[in-house]
């Protein structure tokens, strides 16, 4: 663990086991979403121990209570983003419907999951690889949006897309949108999540233009 006297130095470890349960007045959720909007605002390198502590009113001492260095912080935090789209994968893995069903699917869950993880999907959106924990979630990031390219090309295939555009591309096209959100959704506001769904998946497959 981290000493309180050189609280800075960053081990470059993963989370830690045996973590023990917050102390009163914040936890561990507060701790991360104070971190992803800190790393996002000022980046990860430009963040330091006391910059979180000031914002949450603590010592450095109490975060080292819950995380070992800032790199299991930073795992931690883009984790809850690349987890909820892994998880949203799975389940379009498991539906038995054709290519473009599972696509539409995995739009709309993939909204759903940045609403929720908005803080930490903002912030996966800004790395970019310059510390081992960046390259292993952007390595994460490439599985999801090759699974997206598959899912656009076997769609293709099935004549359901049209295949005159590089699967790809479409795959970022699609996906754009998506995290488009979160530079405009209001994380303060109400957010009607089932509307935000429908209106991405019906401009992606039905676009603007009325038929």
């Amino acid at each position: 663990m981290t000493s309180a006297s050189d609280p800075d130095r960053d081990n470059g470890g993963g989370p830690r086991a045996g973590r023990r349960p917050g102390r009163p007045g914040y936890d561990l959720e507060s701790l991360l979403a104070a971190s992803a909007a800190e790393f996002t605002r000022k980046g990860f390198d430009g963040t330091s121990m006391e910059d979180l502590s000031r914002r949450l009113g603590i010592t450095k001492s109490a975060i080292y209570h819950h995380v070992s260095s800032k790199n299991e912080l930073l795992e931690l935090a883009v984790g809850r983003a690349l987890d909820g789209l892994a998880a949203a994968v799975d389940r379009s893995r498991q539906l038995a419907v054709p290519a473009v069903d599972r696509l539409d699917y995995l739009l709309r869950e993939s909204v759903r999951v940045l609403v929720a993880q908005r803080p930490f999907v903002t912030l996966l959106l800004r790395v970019r690889g310059n510390t081992d924990v960046e390259r292993r979630a952007l390595e994460r990031r490439r599985d999801f949006d090759g699974y997206v390219a598959e899912l656009v090309a076997a769609a293709a295939a099935d004549g359901a897309v049209r295949p005159d555009v590089d699967p790809v591309v479409t795959a970022r096209l699609l996906f754009g949108m998506v995290n488009s959100l979160t530079e405009w959704v209001r994380p303060d506001g109400p957010v009607d999540v089932d509307a935000l769904a429908n209106a991405i998946g019906a401009i992606a497959f039905d676009g603007i233009r009325t038929r």
